[in-house]
C-alpha cells in the first residue's frame, strides 16, 4: 500500500508594524495571523520608532530608531525575512483581521489561478458594518465590492505580493512616508507584464477609518500625487495626470477648507524630491488603459 507524499505548504512572509498605539487591535490582528492553516508563516513585527511591546512566541521582531513611515517600514520587514525565500509577502495593518484560518489559502488559490498576477488584495470590510469603503476597491467602478476582476492600484494595507515580483521591482518607495506608495507599486509590477487581482470573495477585515485623520494628509496626498506622476509615466502624460487631479482634488477637498494645504503640497511636490525617473513603457500605459484604468486617474 503506498503512501502520498505530503504536500508542501506554500511559504509566506508576513510583515506588520506598531508605534505600540493599539494594543488590544494588535493582539486581535496578530493572532489571526498566527491561526492561519496549511502555510508556512514567517512572520516580522516592526516597531517603526518604537521597541515592539508585543512579541509573540515564534515572531522576528525589529525595532527602527524613528518613525521611517509606512512604506519604508515594510520594506525593512520584507528585508528582514529575504534570507528564507518565501514565495509571498503579506503586508498587513496591525488592526486588521484574517477572520478564517483558511484565508491565506484562499489568496493563495488565486495565485494559481491567476499566474500573470503579482499581487492579491482581498475584499476589505469594516468588522463592526461589513461596510466595503469605495477606496478599499482597488478600480474606478467601485460599487459592487464582491466582483472579482484584474485591477491597476491597490489597497496598501492588507495585499499579498509574489516575493520575487515585489524585489524585481525594488518593494516599496520608502520616502513616500504615507499614502500613494500602492499606485507606484502596482505600476512598477504592471510594467513587469505582470497584472494584479482583486478577489472580492475573499473577505478580511478592517475598521473603516478616515485617512484624513492623519495631520499630514492634505499635504502627503498631493506631494505624493506628484511624485508618482513624475517618477512612473512618460513624459507627454505627466501634465494631463496631474491636471486630472487638481480637478479631482478641488471637487473632492472643496469644502474641508484644506484645499490650501493640499495645493502647498502639490506645490511642495512640483519642486522635486521624487528621487528615481523610472517611466513604465507605452505597451504598460496600454494595457493599464485595456484593464479600465489609463494612467491619467
Amino acid at each position: 500500500m503506498s503512501r502520498e507524499e505530503p504536500v508542501a505548504k506554500r511559504a509566506v512572509d508576513i510583515v506588520v508594524l506598531t508605534m505600540n498605539d493599539r494594543d488590544e487591535e494588535f493582539r486581535a490582528a496578530m493572532t489571526s495571523v498566527l491561526a492561519q492553516q496549511g502555510v508556512d508563516l514567517r512572520v516580522v513585527i516592526v516597531g517603526n520608532g518604537v521597541e515592539p511591546d508585543y512579541v509573540p512566541n515564534g515572531v522576528q521582531s525589529v525595532t527602527l530608531d524613528t518613525n521611517t513611515g509606512i512604506p519604508e517600514g515594510r520594506n525593512v520587514g520584507a528585508q528582514a525575512l529575504a534570507a528564507g525565500n518565501a514565495e509571498f509577502v503579506l503586508f498587513f495593518d496591525n488592526d486588521a483581521i484574517l477572520p478564517d484560518p483558511g484565508t491565506l489559502t484562499r489568496l493563495i488559490s488565486e495565485f494559481d489561478r491567476h499566474p500573470d498576477a503579482a499581487y492579491v488584495q482581498p475584499r476589505i470590510a469594516d468588522p463592526a458594518t461589513g461596510e466595503t469603503l469605495g477606496r478599499w476597491v482597488p478600480r474606478l467602478r467601485s460599487s459592487d465590492s464582491r466582483r472579482s476582476s484584474v485591477v491597476t492600484v491597490m489597497a496598501e494595507g492588507i495585499v499579498l505580493v509574489r516575493r520575487k515580483d515585489f524585489d524585481a521591482v525594488g518593494g516599496w518607495p520608502g520616502h513616500f512616508f504615507l499614502f500613494h506608495e500602492g499606485v507606484d507599486l502596482s505600476w512598477r509590477l504592471w510594467d513587469l507584464g505582470r497584472v494584479g487581482w482583486y478577489a472580492g470573495d475573499i473577505e478580511v477585515h478592517h475598521p473603516a477609518t478616515n485617512p484624513a485623520r492623519h495631520g499630514p494628509f492634505y499635504r502627503m496626498v498631493a506631494r505624493n500625487r506628484v511624485w508618482v506622476a513624475r517618477r512612473r509615466l512618460p513624459a507627454p502624460l505627466v501634465p494631463v495626470y496631474l491636471a486630472t487631479w487638481v480637478v479631482i482634488s478641488a471637487w473632492r477637498f472643496r469644502a474641508s477648507g484644506n484645499l490650501g494645504v493640499w495645493f502647498k503640497g502639490f506645490t511642495e511636490g512640483l519642486r522635486g524630491g521624487q528621487e528615481e525617473r523610472r517611466p513604465m513603457s507605452w505597451r504598460t500605459v496600454w494595457r493599464l488603459a485595456r484593464a479600465g484604468r489609463p494612467p491619467i486617474v
